[in-house]
């Protein structure tokens, strides 16, 4: 009898002692550059930062903890249109819970997730009332992870987006809400835009809401237009920051990355590569490895590098950057603008909350 593909499998991480060794032999093995020329990050990851990252990799770090966080959720594989995906499933003991599915980005993963976790499935152990409990979903995207490689072009953000329907469907939820930032932002835009009747709703943390036009001046270093407000000059400038100062690896990835050969050859080249985001993240993470407290930690950092270098899902997470190339944006509204609300009907949609309404979507 032919084994049903799209059951759910159960999945545990149990990376063998061997790669850890030769993890911690390859990072011992590095060679480096000289510094940089200049005392500031404007020619990238700097060294001393750099090299704080793998004192600790290679001396401190403990992978088994990573893994162990992981093991103690309940993770399962199963396969969509032919490849598999990897996910993590916590069902919430509050039986009314809304079930929420979580998208990760790049650099990332679901370790990305692991701290929301009991929060969101367990609000009254955190202060919460059960009428805020969810039921969660959290997984790999595509050639991200412990989710399969795709061996062939097609798996897009909007593909992935309805995988998602299908993966949720699948669970047995007939209403859902969906959230992600980063790619995870765009998937959930995506998701928003198919617009399946089980969607109540999406949220993101980078939301695609600039006009076409006024992206376009963005990313090509125009001054701000003329008659906007404050609040959206304050957005113009940050989103032209981001296309100045953090996007390199973008275009990197989304032309030529097959080219990344030293990125999953070498761990430190991988770290810094993920390191190099943006100017304002690197800031953040190079104070955490000189001994700073930030809300971040040196284990959050690495848990991310590690589960890509164990993987080996370097190029095969750099491949999404190509399969979106010249499609969509990441920062402007993924809709036709007939398709848009005016911002008028948003205004008159939005109706502050009275005498006993919670707020939540029902279930």
């Amino acid at each position: 009898m032919t084994a049903d593909k799209t059951a759910l499998r159960s999945f545990q991480v149990n990376v063998p002692e061997a790669e850890l060794t030769e993890l911690r032999r390859r990072i011992n093995a590095t060679r480096w550059p000289e510094r940089e020329t200049v005392r500031d990050q404007s020619q990238g990851v700097q060294l001393a930062t750099t090299q704080a990252l793998t004192r600790y990799w290679e001396k401190e770090y403990d992978w088994r903890r990573c893994e162990a966080q992981l093991n103690a959720l309940p993770q399962f594989i199963t396969e969509i249109d032919g490849l598999d995906i990897h996910f993590i499933h916590v069902r919430s003991k509050h039986d009314n819970a809304l079930p929420l599915i979580v998208t990760h980005g790049w650099p990332g993963s679901v370790v990305e997730q692991l701290k929301i976790v009991d929060p969101l499935t367990n609000p009254t152990a955190h202060g919460g009332s059960a009428s805020d409990a969810f039921h969660l979903v959290i997984p790999s995207m595509p050639g991200y992870g412990y989710s399969g490689k795709p061996t062939t072009p097609g798996w897009d953000a909007a593909h992935i987006a309805r995988a998602w329907i299908v993966l949720m469907k699948r669970l047995g939820y007939t209403k859902f809400v969906a959230q992600g930032g980063d790619w995870g932002a765009v998937i959930t835009d995506l998701m928003g835009l198919e617009a399946p009747p089980e969607l109540l709703g999406i949220h993101t943390n980078m939301p695609g809401i600039f006009p076409v036009d006024i992206d376009k001046a963005a990313f090509s270093g125009a001054p701000a237009p003329s008659g906007l407000s404050g609040d959206e000059k304050v957005a113009y400038e940050r989103l032209q920051f981001v296309y100045q100062k953090g996007i390199a690896y973008g275009f990197q990835m989304g032309l030529r990355p097959q080219t990344l050969y030293g990125i999953a050859d070498s761990p430190v080249g991988l770290a810094a590569y993920f390191l190099d985001h943006d100017a304002r993240s690197y800031e953040l993470i190079a104070r955490v490895f000189d001994g700073q407290s930030e809300g971040l930690t040196r284990d959050d950092i690495l848990d991310n590098i590690t589960i890509t270098w164990l993987t080996n899902t370097a190029l095969s997470g750099a491949r999404l950057y190509w399969e979106n190339w010249g499609k969509l944006g990441f920062f402007n509204a993924k809709a036709s603008p007939s398709r848009l609300p005016s911002a008028s009907s948003l205004t008159n949609s939005i109706q502050p909350r009275g005498a006993g309404q919670s707020g939540r979507i029902p279930n």
